[in-house]
This record gives structure tokens, sequence and C-alpha cells, in this order.
């Protein structure tokens, strides 16, 4: 069972993010006041496009605190990744690795009750945010992903809240083995498991459907 501590508390609003006038609110800073995490996710927190982001399913999104040094090796040039925030990311924190969080667990965090849906599907703006072209696909590879909360219980949270894990539903499914599956292309002959995650309501709707369809290409 996970018990570990939200080091950081992230919120952004649309900035211009392209030459052709393109928004996006990947950007983030962190703030120290407690904020309402409600359905839709925290107060003062806005989405540019959500048409893909946002929404119940992704009321917040958490990136692994751990990861940063992997990526400051990888790209020591980049100012951005000295401290929490380069990955859109609302909770910065330790101990919530792909390996370790699994799909449907549950967690007091201070006066909220938050349950992980669904790993993180990476874009282009992490390329474009990056100024490289390998960021996506180095997250597809690595399965350095993030992860996704719906609400449960709405409430304040703040930057020193404890993460409190109250279930565990389904502990043969860490997030990096749902990644592989759903998005880093190891489904081939695994349509029982594919067919599962479509039918459970642990799984964030748009994955759900990814996973029923490619339950459907299978031929075992």
């Amino acid at each position: 069972m996970i018990s570990t501590r939200l080091d950081q508390l992230l919120i952004g609003t649309p900035q211009e993010f392209r030459d052709d006038g393109a928004m996006s609110a990947i950007a983030k800073q962190p703030v120290e006041d407690a904020l309402m995490l409600g359905l839709e996710g925290l107060a003062g927190n806005q989405v540019a496009d959500p048409l893909h982001h946002g929404g119940r399913d992704k009321a917040v999104h958490l990136y692994p605190a751990e990861h940063y040094g992997f990526w400051r090796d990888k790209y020591p040039d980049l100012d951005l990744l000295e401290q929490p925030g380069a990955f859109g990311e609302n909770f910065s924190c330790t101990g919530m690795t792909e390996d370790r969080l699994c799909l449907g667990d549950i967690f007091r965090l201070g006066e909220a009750l938050i349950q992980c849906s669904h790993a993180r599907k990476p874009c282009w703006k992490l390329n474009h945010r990056f100024g490289k072209p390998d960021v996506l696909k180095t997250v597809v590879k690595t399965g350095k992903s993030g992860s996704y909360f719906r609400v449960m219980e709405t409430g304040k949270v703040q930057a020193g809240d404890l993460f409190v894990q109250q279930e565990r539903p389904l502990p043969d499914w860490p997030l990096d083995r749902l990644f592989d599956l759903i998005i880093g292309g190891q489904h081939k002959g695994r349509s029982a498991e594919l067919r599962m995650l479509a039918e459970s309501p642990l799984l964030a709707e748009n994955w759900r459907q990814r996973a029923q369809q490619l339950a459907e290409t299978q031929t075992d």
C-alpha cells in the first residue's frame, strides 16, 4: 500500500503555445494555499483543449518526481526540468511511479477522495514544450507516463497533504502493465485482458474504447 506526501500542487491557465496561435495550459505553477478539488479538477486550473484534456476521468494529473532525474540526464540543457510542472502535472510527489500505482487505487488526500483512472497518453505538445523531437517516443518506450485521477469526493487539498491509500481493487494491474498494453504496442495475443479492461468501469472511458478496438483486432 502506498503512503506518501504531496510535495507540490500546481495549476495553469491557457497561454499561447505556438506561433499559429495554438493555446495550451501545460505550463503549471506551484501554489501554496489549499485549493478546492472538484469533480472536474482543481479550482483555478484550466484546459485549452477540453476535447483531449480535462473531464472527470482526467480531473488531476500526477507526474512522479523520481522521473525528473532521467529527463535531466537526457536533456541537460533544459531549465524547465529543474522544477516540477514541466509535464503539465497538477500533483508532484515521490512514491507514485507507474510500477507502484495500480488502476483503481483509491486515496484520501486532504479532504478529497481520488481514484486512479488511467495512465497518460503522451501527445505532440510534450515535443513542442521541450523543443525536442523525441519526447513522446521516449515516454512510450520507457513508460514514464504519469497518471490521471478522478475525484470521488470533493474537498480541499494542499501541498504537504498525505496520500493515504484506502483501496486497491486491481492489484494485478499496475499502470506500467496497463500502459504497455493500451499505448505501448504490447497488445498482440492479449484479447482476454483487453476485453476485461474494455468492460471495467475503473478504467477511463476513452481507454476502455481503445481496449475494445484493440481486442477486435486480435485473432487469438
